[in-house]
This record gives C-alpha cells, structure tokens and sequence, in this order.
C-alpha cells in the first residue's frame, strides 16, 4: 500500500511539471471522482434495492439514483469542454430510460456551456486571421451567441455586408482531448452499472477517438460542410450554410448566417404539422445522406438544428462526420434489407458473417431476429406512430443484461464501423418520439434502400430533386 502511494504520489509530481499536465491531471481527477462517487452511489443503492421486498420502493431507489448521477454528471461535464461534454451530451438526448428529472438534468449539457472570456476568443481570432476581430470584421459582437464542446460560435458581419457565424475553438481543448478520450471509457462503463447495460464501450471509444480528432481540425469541418451544402444545395427542404473560405482556419470556421428556432424553442410553440414536417426532414436527411452521399452527421443532437415555424430544419455542425470506406455499406446492408423480409435464419448468417456473432454461439434465429429488429418495428408495417415510450421501451428491453433477451445481447459484439451509424438510428428516433410523428416509414426506407416510390408529399419533393441533379 506504502509503495502505491508512493508511486501515486512521483507520478503527480510529474504530471504536475508543466502547466498543459497539470490541466490534464485536474480534468483526469475530476472524472476520477465523479466516477467513484456514483459508483459507491451505485453500490449503497444496490445493496438497498437487493434488500427492498416492496417492487415500487426499488423502482424508487433506482430512479433516485439515476437522477442523482445525472445531475452530478451534467455538474461537472457541464463545466469541462472537449469530449466529456460531448459524451454527456450524446447520453443526455438517447436515454428516454431515465427518468424524466435524470433527463432533464442532463439535458443541460444541450443547452450553451460557459463561454470563454471576450479577450480570449479575439486571440484566437487574431492568431488565426491575421488581425483582432474588429479589424478583420466590419461588426464583431464579443459575446457569443452559443457555446458547445469544443468552440464557441459569434455573430459578424463581413466586410461586404454578409452576415456570418464564426466559430471559434477554445484554446488548448486539443490538449484536453487525449486525456478525455481515456477518461471517456470509465464514464461509459459508470453510466452502464444503471443505464447503458450491454454497451460495447471498447468500440465505441475507438471510434470517437477517431471522429474527435477530426473534429479538432475546423479544415476538415469546413471541407465537411462544403459537401453537404454542395450536395444539397437547391434541396426543397434541406439547407446547410454556406462556408465563408476566405475566413476559415484550423481553428475558425466562418459560415453564412442562419436565423431560427432552438429545439427547445421550436418544441415549445410548435404545432402538430409543424412537427411532422420537422420530425420527417430530420429522418430524410440522415436515411438521404447514409444512402445517397456515403457520408452523414454523426451528432444528431438537437443543439445541430435550426428550425423555423413551420418545421423547416437547417443543418448545423459537421465536425463529426462519418464516411462509409471501402465495402463497409455494402457488408451492413444486407442485414437490413434481412430485417425488412423478416428473413430471420439469413439475419443469422449475415450477422455471423460480419462479425456481430460468432459461430457457433447456438442461439436461435427467432430470438436474434427479436433483438436486432427492435429498433426498425417502425418500418415493419404500413405505418407507425413514434413516441417516447416506444423509444424507452425499446432500449430498455435492448440494453437489459438481465432481461428476456439476456442471452442475445451477452454475445453481440457491435463492429466499429456501425457505432455512429447507431448512434443516429438511436439519436433520430428519439428525436421523433419527442415529436410524435407518425408516417409510411416502411415505404420511405424502401425509397432509399430500392429507389420505391415515394410516399409523402416531402418524399414527393425529395424524389423531383433528385431526378433533376
């Protein structure tokens, strides 16, 4: 024990030798603790549960906790920029297993985080662009109108009388960024002693830690978004800003101006059209990019849009961008196009083949079909109302290590290059259960998957565009 913390205690001071590690080693220790705190929370609360005989009072016990853990979370994580933040934030919008008070604490982590101080971004500003926001920019407000992860965005006008976003990276995040990426596996691991039960953390740490590093480079977001908005660009419904390249650096990305509503904002006031309109833009966008461009926004949170009053939707942010490489797409789809027929003992073969089961794991094609088709019941049958308690429902059954389908989910494995195109699958449809949207949804997969008919109004305009480019 002497010898730990001797141990322990050289390699503080080493790490305390320069002041880059010593930001490390209070960002390493802030999660140190958060983590032991809610996992001795974790442990009391177990214990209570194991002796409560009543069924109500273990519910009780575990949802106290969740909400404990969870403002604790979005405490802490709410200060800390980089990928601690963002990793609250992807809990925090997909978790409809929580309580509705644990969601709303994280739910905070959505919202802007503190900025950094007026002075601070003009260096960058001026770093970057040659000269002090003032003189670069015919108008420059200092205060920024929104602040995230990893920058914060300002309103400007340029020179010609354009208005622009400007987002700026806080300085020194890129440091943060390899100490958070081996703090992120321990905040996962926390979050599945009560929520994530099942969630293979390996990869889905391998693959943020290749999508963050991107995200550091605003180039790579620029050249992203250029895409995107090329790719769309004269879309009935679809509408990404412009970049403004002539003002956009490794560390300041210029964009065109976009008036709108919050999610927040627009769940507040909108009405029922409203948010179906907004609800199917959102899911065409992401099924259009997956099938069509190879390419799709990784971070479907809600703090990503702009709505307007009638549901209209602009795209924001694509730091975090996923490619399909190689044959990736073309080794996935087949398991969907099996989910979709119901085929269930070529499910079995197909996920055996790309890796998701081993063979000879001995499990039934009825049970895996269960499992895996879960999330895609909306695209089972004509039509399909989302709601909150389909998407509660339906991850609870999915991430319960010690539920009906326990079997199934202890000898999954989830491939690397399929975790953010989960994440989307989870984000969006959490997304219209929050809205509510009802719709052909079979039939709009199937104009993607095997160029269908279409079968909205939207889809209508979707498919006109698209013969046309």
């Amino acid at each position: 024990m002497a010898g730990t913390v001797l141990v322990g205690a050289t390699a503080a001071a080493h790490l305390a030798r320069s002041p880059q590690r010593r930001v490390r080693l209070r960002r390493t220790a802030r999660i140190w603790r958060l983590t032991a705190r809610n996992g001795g929370r974790w442990v009391v609360t177990r214990s209570r549960v194991a002796a409560a005989r009543d069924h109500t009072r273990k519910q009780e016990l575990n949802a106290r906790f969740a909400i404990r853990s969870s403002q604790d979370v979005a405490r802490e994580l709410g200060q800390m920029k980089g990928v601690m933040m963002k990793a609250g934030q992807l809990v925090s919008f997909i978790m409809e297993t929580l309580p509705d008070e644990a969601q709303e604490a994280l739910a905070s982590l959505q919202a802007d985080a503190p900025p950094m101080a007026p002075a601070l971004a003009a260096s960058v500003v001026a770093a970057e662009l040659g000269a002090p926001p003032e003189t670069v920019f015919l108008d420059w407000d200092p205060a920024p109108i929104a602040a995230a992860s990893v920058g914060q965005v300002h309103r400007a006008v340029l020179r010609d009388g354009r208005i622009v976003a400007v987002k700026v990276q806080y300085p020194g995040v890129g440091d943060a960024i390899g100490a958070d990426l081996d703090n992120v596996q321990a905040l996962y691991a926390m979050f599945g002693a009560f929520a994530l039960k099942g969630l293979d953390t390996r990869s889905l740490v391998d693959e943020l830690r290749a999508r963050m590093t991107e995200e550091l480079d605003y180039r790579i977001e620029a050249r992203n978004q250029t895409e995107f908005a090329d790719h769309y660009a004269g879309h009935p419904f679809i509408r990404v800003p412009a970049v403004v390249p002539e003002y956009s650096t490794g560390r300041v990305l210029t964009s065109q101006w976009v008036e709108g509503l919050s999610w927040a904002g627009f769940v507040a006031q909108a009405s029922p059209a409203a948010r179906q309109r907004a609800g199917e833009i959102l899911w065409r966008f992401a099924q259009g990019s997956v099938h069509r461009l190879g390419a799709f926004n990784g971070d479907p949170h809600p703090g990503n849009y702009r709505f307007d009053h009638d549901g209209s939707v602009t795209f924001l942010d694509f730091g975090l961008v996923k490619r399909w490489s190689g044959d990736e797409w073309t080794r996935l789809t087949p398991s969907l196009d099996a989910i979709l027929a119901g085929d269930r003992p070529g499910l079995v073969t197909i996920m055996e083949d790309l890796g998701f089961l081993r063979p000879g794991h001995g499990l039934a094609a009825e049970r895996v079909f269960e499992y895996v088709s879960a999330p895609y019941v909306p695209y089972l049958g004509e039509s399909f109302t989302f709601t909150r308690e389909f998407v509660r429902e339906t991850l609870g059954k999915m991430l319960d290590l010690k539920g009906p389908l326990a079997d199934v989910i202890e000898q999954l494995n989830m491939p690397n290059s399929f975790v953010i195109l989960d994440r989307v699958v989870w984000g969006v449809s959490s997304l219209l259960g929050k809205l509510g949207c009802t719709g052909p949804w079979r039939g709009m997969l199937m104009e993607y998957r095997a160029g269908g008919p279409p079968t909205t109004p939207l889809g209508i305009a979707d498919a006109a565009w698209w013969s046309a480019r």
